[in-house]
C-alpha cells in the first residue's frame, strides 16, 4: 500500500490526499511529528518537509513530483491532460497555486492563530491530548507575533498576502463562472491543486480532515464569509463531495472552536 508522510493540516499534503482519492488509490497516512519526526524523515529520504510518498521501496518528495509520478505509474483517471494546450495550462495553474495560494494561505493562517488561542487549539488533530492542547492555546500572542517577525511574517507581509489572496479568489471565481473546471469539462491537476491548497482559507464542510467537527465549513472571515467568493468555495466543496473520501471515523468536539476567525 502507498504511504503518505504528512501533516494533517499541511495544504500540500491535502493536495496529494485529494489526488490519491481522485485516482481511487488506497494509502496509509503517516503523521510526521515536527522536530524529531522530521529527523527520521530526513534519515529515510533526505527530505525534512512533507508531503513524501512511499511506493514500495521508492520515496517521492514534493507535491508536484508526487502528482507527476502518480499519473505516470497509475494512469487510470489521469490528472495531467495529453492535449498540449490544456496540459500547459494545467501545469501553469498548478505551479501558480503552489506559489500563490499555498504560501500566502500560510501567512494568513498564521495571523489568525497568533490572535486566537481557541483557534490554535481547534486546529490540532482530534487525537491530541488535552494537556498539549492547553499548552498550545496558552502560548502568548505577543510571543507568536515576535516569532512571526523572526520567520518573515511581519504585519505588512501578512496584509500583502491577504490582499493578493483576495485577487486570487476573484480570478478563480471568474474562471469558474461558466466552466465546471478550471481548464475545461474534466477535472485536472489544476483543479485538485487549487482545491486542496485552499483549505487554510476555509475548511471543507465535510468530514475530510482530522479536525473537530465544529470548525468544518469555517475559515478566515475575510475570505470564508465574503459573498463574492462564495461561488468558488461552493465549487471547491462540490469537488470534494465528488472525489474526496471522507474519514472513516471522526471525533466531534464542541466548545473550543470559534465561530469565526478574526484577523486584525
Amino acid at each position: 500500500m502507498l504511504e503518505l508522510y504528512q501533516w494533517e493540516l499541511s495544504q500540500y499534503s491535502e493536495k496529494v490526499r485529494l489526488i490519491l482519492d481522485f485516482k481511487g488509490l488506497d494509502y496509509r497516512k503517516i503523521e510526521v511529528t515536527p522536530g524529531i519526526g522530521q529527523v527520521e524523515l530526513f534519515r529515510l529520504t533526505g527530505q525534512r518537509q512533507v508531503p513524501v510518498l512511499k511506493d514500495r521501496n521508492k520515496y517521492i518528495v514534493d507535491s508536484t513530483e508526487i502528482a507527476k509520478y502518480l499519473d505516470l505509474e497509475y494512469p487510470d483517471r489521469p490528472i495531467i491532460p495529453q492535449d498540449p494546450k490544456q496540459r500547459g495550462l494545467t501545469l501553469l495553474i498548478e505551479e501558480w497555486a503552489d506559489e500563490s495560494i499555498g504560501i500566502k494561505g500560510r501567512k494568513a493562517l498564521f495571523a489568525a492563530i497568533s490572535q486566537d488561542q481557541n483557534f490554535r487549539k481547534s486546529l490540532l488533530p482530534t487525537s491530541t491530548p488535552d494537556i498539549f492542547k492547553s499548552l498550545v492555546g496558552g502560548v502568548p500572542s505577543d510571543f507568536l507575533a515576535l516569532f512571526g517577525f523572526g520567520v518573515g511574517y511581519s504585519p505588512d507581509v501578512i496584509q500583502s498576502a491577504i490582499a493578493s489572496l483576495k485577487q486570487d479568489l476573484e480570478a478563480l471565481t471568474l474562471l469558474l463562472a461558466d466552466s465546471p473546471y478550471l481548464t475545461g469539462d474534466e477535472p485536472t491537476l489544476a483543479d485538485l491543486s487549487v482545491a486542496g491548497l485552499s483549505i487554510l482559507l476555509k475548511f471543507p464542510s465535510g468530514p475530510y480532515l482530522d479536525l473537530p467537527a465544529s470548525i468544518r465549513g469555517k475559515g478566515l472571515p475575510i475570505f470564508a464569509e465574503n459573498i463574492d467568493y462564495e461561488p468558488f468555495f461552493t465549487w471547491r466543496d462540490r469537488l470534494y463531495a465528488q472525489f474526496r473520501k471522507p474519514l472513516i471515523t471522526t471525533t466531534s468536539s464542541t466548545g473550543s472552536a470559534p465561530t469565526s476567525i478574526q484577523i486584525d
